[in-house]
């Protein structure tokens, strides 16, 4: 039984050239399945991509029209088995589960698909479900992707990158003769905008035309001697035209400035971190930004060139990768120490888990990686922290009573009210600025203690009593912290 209905909404997957589509990220993929000329799609129910099972579901007209078979499959197994349609024939396929169980399950067809390679594009939408919110063990779908050799795609969470992800998809499997998986995440999925619709794309060659007229390549199937020549085709042939596809088409995006600070990360990061920089000071409510942003749309593979020529001129690099291993850093790190690079590299000692949801561990990093590295670019009022205790940025010193006390000890001494690591300006004078829900430690917390939240370093909010002081029965920060969290 579908989650929910999309009768009303899945009329847009109508709309032709030029008209502006608009709604959620789901319908989106769907649309954009349609435009490229998707002949098949197979899936199995899972957060976060449920709902597109359901839009499927619910549009069963419009893909009869196209001639799209859509099948609800018993596993994830088996929407991946059905993908084998475009090891024979120049067929475009999709399937469709969440990651990383489903992944596990479809592992053995996934691995036979990768290896044979297909004619067809085949796309595996897989959706992301790591982070505090997941429910279900912590892992990642990039070692999948590096297990079998498929192209992990990762796109920013706004419609048009994620259309243009499936398109890009589609093309890229097929100039490789390999599978691609198209990460999304929750807030992909269900993130609301629009873009620039095109005209629905009936397939070359529909699954009715297969069955007519059946074929296959014995090159193709998973057997000795052909498995050993299949590897040999993936390092030869297959790899180096993924790299080339990928350059020609700049999948992977550069943002901001041309400091001597920058920040390499998933593009399904993208949204978080530019949070963070609007939260320190240094990105405005559009995302411009003066910091140099490397997104990796594209996570596997990597394409050293555009990596190397990224961080040739910085100081130092903030990777944010989410979860473990650090895939990404490690292998940016062995492309540096190749090129004979000298650029400072910091990922999991400065961001350790850059989940989904972990905007204040996403802006404590940022922020120290930032303090420690380019503290020219950020505001007087967070270059150096306020407090002794947990060395914060983002506690005012006036809420803080590590500074109070200091100042008060160091009045009844005669000696200057500064605390020691405040920067020797006048430094009652950054009262102004704001505080954040990180609090130094437990006895610095005010009575009337509730986590603030800002639009931007300079502007202060202003909040009800009722939402002001924290309600009865409420964690105390230091064990919010701990439970939210992802930072070791």
């Amino acid at each position: 039984m579908a989650e929910r209905s999309f009768a009303k909404e899945v009329k847009k997957l109508k709309l032709g050239a030029g008209e502006e589509f608009t709604g959620e990220g789901i319908l989106a993929i769907t649309k954009a399945l349609l435009q490229c000329g998707v002949g098949y799609v197979g899936g199995y129910q899972g957060a976060p991509i449920s709902h597109l099972m359901d839009v499927l579901a619910d549009s069963q007209e419009i893909l009869a029209e196209l001639g799209v078979h859509f099948e609800a499959s018993a596993s994830e197994a088996t929407a991946t088995a059905m993908l084998a349609a475009s090891v024979h024939y120049p067929i475009r396929g999709a399937a469709t589960f969440k990651s990383t169980v489903g992944t596990n399950v479809a592992s053995d067809a996934l691995a036979n698909l990768a290896s044979g390679g297909v004619t067809g594009g085949a796309l595996i939408i897989v959706g992301e479900d790591y982070g505090e919110g997941s429910s279900i063990m912590q892992e990642r779908s990039h070692a999948f992707a590096m297990k079998s050799q498929v192209w992990l795609l990762d796109p920013r969470p706004n419609l048009p990158s994620i259309v243009a992800a499936v398109e890009h998809g589609f093309e890229l499997s097929e100039a490789s003769n390999t599978p691609v998986m198209l990460q999304v995440r929750i807030r992909c999925c269900h993130v609301h905008g629009s873009f620039t619709a095109k005209d629905n794309v009936r397939p070359a060659m529909t699954v009715a035309d297969a069955l007519e007229n059946p074929r296959r390549d014995t090159q193709r199937i998973v057997l000795p001697p052909a498995s050993f020549l299949h590897e040999k085709e993936k390092i030869s042939k297959r790899l180096p035209a993924a790299i080339d596809y990928i350059k020609r088409h700049q999948l992977n995006e550069t943002f901001g400035g041309s400091g001597k600070v920058g920040i390499v990360m998933q593009g399904g990061m993208y949204n978080g971190v530019i949070r963070a920089l609007q939260r320190l000071g240094l990105a405005d409510v559009y995302g411009e930004t003066e910091v140099p942003l490397h997104v990796l749309n594209v996570t596997y593979p990597l394409v050293e060139d555009d990596l190397v020529a990224f961080c040739a001129d910085k100081d130092a690099v903030l990777i944010v990768e989410e979860g473990q291993p650090d895939y990404i850093e490690q292998a940016l790190g062995s492309m540096l120490y190749k090129a004979g690079a000298s650029v400072k590299l910091e990922g999991k000692g400065a961001l350790p888990m850059a989940g989904e949801y972990s905007g204040d561990v996403m802006l404590s990093g940022i922020g120290a990686f930032m303090r420690k590295h380019g503290s020219d670019l950020l505001a007087p009022e967070i270059r150096a922290p306020t407090c002794r205790r947990r060395r914060s940025s983002m506690i005012s010193p006036r809420r803080c009573r590590c500074a109070r006390r200091a100042s008060a000890s160091a009045a009844r001494n005669g000696r200057s009210s500064r605390p020691p690591n405040w920067p020797s300006r006048n430094w009652a004078s950054t009262t102004s600025h704001p505080t954040s829900a990180a609090i130094c430690s437990r006895s610095c917390r005010p009575s009337n203690w509730a986590p603030r939240r800002w639009a931007m370093a300079s502007a202060r909010l202003r909040l009800p009593p009722s939402i002001r002081r924290k309600p009865s029965g409420a964690p105390s920060p230091s064990s919010a912290m701990a439970a939210s969290g992802t930072m070791a």
